[in-house]
């Protein structure tokens, strides 16, 4: 099983064709869309559509917005009774999508910021199962869950997004580190570092961490670290209408790939393709793919390669 420790959103998703100045007004050029969201959220959608029994943990409002978000995990047939109530309002984010289909992303945290590190039962936390957490809840609570869940057997896979800064000793509770170019960046400043190539980054935190560090890079694709050595591998060729939640998508359909016994490598290939046919409607959740739909784009992106 795969246990999301993460956030619950609703997304207001605001079709313009640019993105405004400071103090300029844009009206969309269709008409906006609600859907649910949250990196939490997406992520275990990402799994469960990739054929992963997903169960999710965090916080809602007692709003609307809240039954709407552990309806729709339902839906996707996520165990949801780890969901608790808080008295903030449910998570919300206001999405902003140009003609290019990129994105500028704004989130209410609400509900997120009460979700605890002891709504997670030990007993989840075994070797044959692995957490996925980001770090939309409170960094202290994600970091707390991993640290209990790496010392009970269980793997350990942590989309450190948005950046925050990490200790060099939470590392050592991750298996798999999944972050932007970005956050990549950002991160490795936190360890003192003035290294700006991908690649380099990736051998460095996996490194430090003795973890696998994978970092994504968008239409060209990620790069990954382990044991030394270093992987790339292509993203599938589209034509985006909005890439948002695609870095969710490849979190929960690389969880979803180990969980089902493939090799990292192997999971590693087919997140890339889920990621960016994930990038073929509007909205996160929207065009999640199946792994029978990334299988049927496997010929069209060649395996990851090791390139050092």
């Amino acid at each position: 099983m795969i246990i999301v420790f993460g956030s619950l959103n609703v997304d207001i998703v605001m079709p313009v064709g640019h993105f405004p100045q400071p103090g300029e007004t844009v009206l969309c050029s269709a008409d906006y869309l609600s859907r649910a969201g949250g990196k939490g959220s997406n992520q275990a959608v990402a799994a469960a559509r990739a054929g992963a029994k997903v169960a999710f943990v965090g916080k809602v409002g007692d709003d609307s917005f809240g039954r709407r978000s552990i309806n729709n995990l339902k839906n996707h047939g996520i165990w949801a009774a780890g969901i608790g109530i808080s008295e903030r309002p449910t998570g919300c984010a206001t999405i902003a999508v140009d003609a290019q289909g990129a994105n500028i992303v704004m989130v209410a945290p609400g509900a997120n910021l009460d979700a605890t590190a002891d709504q997670v039962p030990d007993e989840v936390l075994g070797e044959k199962n692995i957490i996925l957490a980001q770090m939309e809840v409170t960094p202290a609570e994600t970091l707390s869950v991993l640290a209990r869940a790496q010392k009970l057997g269980a793997t350990t896979v942590l989309n450190a997004s948005p950046a925050a800064h990490l200790a060099e000793e939470a590392l050592a509770h991750i298996d798999y580190v999944i972050v932007n170019e970005i956050e990549a960046l950002q991160m490795v400043q936190g360890f003192g570092s003035t290294e700006t190539d991908a690649q380099k980054i990736a051998a460095f935190i996996s490194k430090k961490g003795n973890l696998t560090c994978i970092i994504t890079l968008e239409a060209k694709g990620s790069v990954a670290a382990r044991e030394g050595s270093v992987y790339a591998v292509d993203a599938l060729r589209v034509d985006p209408v909005d890439t948002t939640g695609a870095g969710d998508t490849f979190c929960g359909i690389f969880a979803a790939c180990l969980q089902k016994n493939m090799n990292w490598l192997e999971a590693l290939h087919r997140a890339s393709i889920g990621a960016s046919l994930a990038c073929l409607a509007m909205g996160a959740q929207t065009q999640t793919p199946t792994l029978e739909d990334i299988e049927a784009q496997i010929e069209s992106v060649p395996a990851p390669q090791k390139i050092s």
